[in-house]
């Protein structure tokens, strides 16, 4: 990052985390939680509730679509992971309510997606975020996630399931062409030297492994199985369900969870939300799977959150590489 990029990334970071008001962390940070609703198998409602999020209105634009602050330079933005989640959460509560109120805003979560999903450099159909992005390597727009292809998905195929409309599963169908695809051919999976697959929420080399983002992306591929039986999906599922099997471990610090596989000197820890969300993923993974494994390092994380000294070092940990790096 050059000098004036961290200038503006602090100033940014410092207004949302530290001055009082909203921002695009009043969208983000809803309390994790598993959706005990959700079935397994068969699409249904979605495996977190997203409550909260289902009834954010503010900033919104001229028709109620969700807009995020981020403040400084970036300002208000359209985030297509956000509005897919807001239409999800609004899926639940009408599955669950049949409020038409919650059914209308599903449905302009499901046109906005619809609208929106336009082609990259490399011809594959994917969701831009139309902003520049400081990371590691500056991500400039417009720039697309994997996290954002799977929630997405997840949305069309429940708006396919509502009404048969082929139209919602051909847009389902062209962004899980992304998964297909591997970063360097503007996809979003990525085979690394050990052969594992992985799902990249944010497109760089070498690629970081952002865990919350490979899940969330993994169930996107997940109810794409369910809806078109298509192997290729169940495939893709599977490899990466192995994956993480085999890397977990790799997260575990011994009193925390890892954000990500960031590459630097310095791991780039879990907040204290993510952590969470990474216990509740894992929750859902097992339920999901089958396999018990996910329940006991959700145990663990969990067992680390509760303990006050291994919480401050997380956050001593976090704060200090958000000073040094990103």
């Amino acid at each position: 990052m050059s000098l004036t990029s961290r200038y503006q990334y602090y100033r940014r970071v410092f207004r949302a985390y530290l001055v009082p008001g909203r921002s695009q962390l009043s969208f983000w940070h809803e309390t994790p939680e598993v959706n005990g609703n959700a079935p397994v198998g068969k699409l249904g409602e979605y495996y977190m509730p997203f409550v909260e999020k289902a009834g954010y209105e503010w900033p919104c634009d001229s028709m109620g679509i969700p807009m995020l602050d981020y403040h400084g330079e970036i300002g208000l933005q359209y985030n297509p992971i956000a509005i897919a989640q807001w239409g999800l959460g609004n899926y639940n509560l009408f599955r669950r309510t049949e409020n038409p109120e919650h059914q209308r805003k599903f449905w302009q979560a499901t046109d906005w997606l619809m609208t929106h999903l336009e082609r990259n450099s490399s011809g594959l159909w994917v969701w831009h975020h139309h902003f520049d992005w400081e990371y590691r390597d500056r991500l400039l727009a417009p720039w697309y996630s994997g996290l954002a292809q799977g929630q997405g998905i997840s949305l069309l195929v429940r708006a396919y399931a509502e009404q048969r409309d082929e139209c919602f599963l051909e847009g389902a169908e062209r962004a899980f062409a992304s998964f297909l695809q591997s970063t360097d051919e503007g996809g979003v999976s990525f085979t690394d030297d050990k052969g594992d697959l992985w799902f990249e929420e944010y497109i760089v080399s070498p690629p970081t492994h952002i865990l919350n983002g490979f899940m969330w992306a993994m169930w996107g591929v997940y109810d794409y199985s369910l809806v078109t039986k298509d192997e290729r999906a169940r495939e893709l599922f599977e490899r990466t369900v192995a994956t993480l099997i085999k890397n977990l471990e790799r997260y575990d610090l011994g009193f925390w969870s890892l954000y990500e596989m960031s590459g630097t000197r310095m791991p780039m820890v879990a907040s204290p939300f993510y952590h969470r969300l990474h216990i509740v993923q894992l929750r859902i993974m097992q339920r999901l799977t089958g396999n018990p494994i996910f329940g006991r390092y959700a145990d663990r994380w969990e067992g680390y959150s509760e303990s006050r000294a291994k919480r401050a070092r997380a956050l001593c940990y976090k704060g200090a590489f958000k000073l040094c790096y990103y």
